[in-house]
């Protein structure tokens, strides 16, 4: 990739100030395949800097040109679907066939979004003599993470540029390449130099930049929930807006009166959305509620449903999961893995160490443990790999009390022979966004967690409004001649 091993800045690629280098390992075999520049302090200030001195322009810039602007960003992102696809499954190990139906086209259905939403948008109203306004909030800095890579960097670049905003995008140094292709877009399709800017680098070193640097008015942050109160513990001196999305333990409950087919379609639907990429997903439903006098027979259906998938290499069409993305997340998903066994959930099916055959690559074999007691490491910590827990429960009361009683609350999932009875439920449930009946990922709905899941929400108009200052202008619609009381 040509410009893989340089900055973005201020609308040109540059040669980067450090001559380290990132290196970029293929999962899949363990070997290194590309590098991306060891970002500095120093050009954290110069694309801070580009972002500020563009900013007056593209925030003045009329809708009718971001909206174009944005149709071509997601036209062109069509086109390289087959390269997005195959770059980030090599970046970070899904299997290719679904990193084109997923992970190449959910970003340019986000431009798209974004596109007919600030078309539709107003971004002033009149409350009698007052006119409240809504402008750009500034210069953004982005730190994005690796498991979904493309997808949340255009979750924030696009409602950005919507916005009026101008951006500093820190890519997760394990999935960088995605990030130079939007930027090669961009160019193309004549986005003013300075208003995107893209850094490469470190957590600690770029990241804390950023999340620390007096010029930028909002950061964005997406990733654990650890290194989330590090950026809001930087952030804070300069008191810039911050939004989070971070962990998950998400619960799935299904209702007792779920049987024959449809509680084989609910677990086994459970059991894949589980691990679907490796269980590298923040809102995977790892935690499945189920009554007490059903568990035997979920068992039964989770373990066929593992049976059924093709653990392999990414590369080939017929694999559903591939290796997970390091090998620091393979270590540890072993541990947390070992840990299950060693307090005492019954294991289902996999357990500790690599799938047979697949002694190359950081591959880990999709488990399920049933007899999970919600004190049990496996229940509370996010393990991030293929790794679910049937968690039994006497009363729906009870498996409400489940549900909630965890750290995060980024999503929930709630299924019932019944639709209102499964509303109901999903009203009691502690998540920013709870999924009912199998209903798909809906990309123009708010994402976004409660508790230790983060704040903000992202998609849709929600997510726009997080790149938006609200000022009232008093008297805009009044008497200017009119005497105005002291303030306060």
């Amino acid at each position: 990739m040509e410009h893989a091993e340089q900055q973005f800045i201020d609308g040109r690629w540059v040669e980067p100030s450090s001559p380290e280098r990132l290196p970029v390992v293929d999962p899949a075999t363990e070997e290194v395949f590309a590098a991306v520049a060891a970002g500095t302090p120093r050009e954290v200030d110069r694309a801070v800097a580009a972002a500020r001195d563009a900013f007056p322009g593209w925030s003045r810039t009329p809708v009718g040109e971001r909206v174009a602007l944005l149709e071509r960003i997601a036209a062109a992102l069509g086109e390289r679907t087959d390269e997005i696809g195959a770059v980030i499954s090599r970046e970070m190990g899904m299997p290719v066939k679904l990193a084109r139906s997923i992970q190449a086209a959910l970003p340019p259905l986000h431009f798209s979004n974004y596109a007919r939403l600030l078309a539709e948008s107003s971004f002033s109203e009149d409350h009698g003599s007052t006119r409240v306004v809504r402008e750009p909030i500034g210069v953004c800095a982005f730190i994005t993470p690796w498991n979904y890579p493309l997808h949340q960097i255009a979750g924030k670049v696009a409602p950005a540029l919507a916005a009026g905003c101008t951006m500093v995008l820190k890519p997760s140094e394990v999935a960088p390449l995605d990030a130079v292709i939007l930027a090669e877009i961009l160019v193309e399709v004549g986005l003013p130099a300075g208003v995107f800017n893209l850094v490469h680098g470190e957590g600690p070193v770029v990241g804390a930049a950023l999340a620390a640097h007096p010029g930028v008015d909002m950061i964005s942050f997406t990733g654990s929930t650890r290194a989330g109160i590090s950026v809001a513990r930087a952030a804070a001196s300069t008191v810039k807006r911050v939004t989070q999305e971070l962990g998950g333990k998400s619960p799935n409950v299904l209702l007792a009166d779920l049987e024959g087919d449809r509680l084989r379609r609910a677990v086994s639907s459970g059991t894949k959305a589980v691990c679907v990429n490796s269980g590298q997903s923040c809102n995977a439903p790892t935690r499945m509620l189920v009554p007490r006098t059903s568990q035997d027979e979920v068992c039964e259906i989770a373990r066929q449903a593992v049976a059924k998938m093709v653990v392999g290499d990414p590369r080939d069409e017929s694999s559903f999961v591939g290796p997970l993305s390091s090998a620091d997340q393979f270590d540890k998903v072993q541990t947390l893995i070992q840990a299950g066994v060693d307090e005492g959930a019954r294991l289902v099916v996999g357990g500790p160490g690599r799938p047979e055959g697949l002694e190359r690559g950081y591959y880990a074999r999709p488990t399920v443990f049933a007899d999970v007691d919600n004190s049990m490491t496996i229940a509370r910590e996010e393990i991030f790999g293929p790794v679910l827990s049937i968690l039994p429960y006497d009363s729906e009361e009870e498996a409400v009390a489940i549900a909630n009683d965890t750290d995060y609350g980024l999503s929930a999932y709630v299924s019932s022979a019944d639709p209102e009875r499964a509303r109901s439920l999903a009203a009691r449930l502690r998540a920013g966004q709870v999924q009912i009946n199998g209903a798909p990922f809906d990309p123009a709905a708010p994402f976004g967690g409660y508790k230790m899941s983060g704040n903000g929400r992202e998609f849709g108009r929600w997510g726009l409004e997080e790149y938006l200052e609200t000022k009232a202008l008093v008297g805009y619609g009044g008497d200017e001649s009119r005497q105005q009381p002291a303030q306060p």
